[in-house]
């Protein structure tokens, strides 16, 4: 006879099978995903904007020699008015000045006496005036020149003008042309230049000067860029005295009227 099996131990197996069980599958379920690492690294705090630097300068006129050559200029002049030092938030106006064949060579100095230097002592702007070494003035070097400028003196950057005279007129028309949005208004006197070229112009302030009786630069080379530049809907004003020779600037820079209007101007 076969015994029948004991209640007991069937039931004392399955709790054991019922327990492991559970306590497989709760150790499934309490299974923690690791969390990323906290970012320990602080933030990075950006430099603070480079203050706008200001050098004392001497005032009046002086010589300044350039650290190195710029193309075929090795010496400009410059002229500071007295107050600069002072307004150290003020920009002021700024004009180029480029003179003529004459005041060619290595010293400055020549140009105290010429043109725009001449008459500059008591204006209340600054006057910068390079000196080539040759008879003709290099646009490059030129370019590179006004960019190391405007860098080192507190300018008014939509307050900057050009004028020339002779060789600086054909100067002015040429630099001008190049960069047309550079200038707030040009003075070329006794030049000329490519009149194909000076509808670039059209949105800048022009007052040219020459006299009729010129035998060095015909005065025709100043009537075709004016004639052109008009045609071009430019804004120039064109003031051509019936004497005087070679030498219109004397009187076109002793002319108050010139200043007021040039300082009148400024870019938008």
């Amino acid at each position: 006879m076969i015994k029948p099996l004991k209640a007991f131990p069937l039931l004392g197996i399955l709790a054991i099978l019922v327990s492991v069980s559970i306590t497989a599958c709760t150790k499934q379920g309490t299974d923690v995903i690791p969390s990323k690492p906290s970012d320990t690294t602080k933030p990075v705090t950006p430099p603070p904007p480079v203050a706008d630097s200001f050098q004392l300068r001497d005032t009046g006129v002086s010589i300044i020699t350039m650290p190195q050559p710029v193309g075929n200029m090795s010496q400009y002049l410059q002229y500071i008015p007295a107050g600069y030092n002072d307004k150290k938030t003020y920009k002021w106006p700024l004009v180029f000045f480029l003179h003529g064949v004459g005041e060619m060579g290595y010293d400055a100095s020549i140009l105290k006496s010429v043109g725009l230097c001449k008459v500059a002592p008591g204006k209340p702007f600054i006057v910068i005036a390079p000196q080539a070494h040759a008879n003709w003035w290099n646009n490059d070097a030129l370019v590179q020149f006004y960019q190391q400028i405007i860098k080192q003196y507190h300018v008014d950057t939509s307050r900057i003008y050009l004028t020339g005279l002779s060789m600086g007129g054909y100067g002015t028309w040429t630099l001008a042309i190049s960069h047309p949005k550079w200038f707030a208004a040009l003075v070329p006197i006794s030049g000329g230049g490519d009149s194909s070229q000076v509808k670039v112009l059209k949105n800048v302030p022009v007052w040219d000067f020459h006299n009729a009786d010129d035998p060095t630069v015909a005065v025709q080379n100043s009537r075709m860029m004016v004639a052109a530049l008009k045609a071009a809907g430019g804004n120039v004003q064109y003031t051509e005295n019936p004497t005087g020779g070679h030498d219109a600037w004397t009187k076109a820079y002793a002319s108050a009227d010139l200043y007021t209007w040039m300082l009148a101007q400024k870019k938008p």
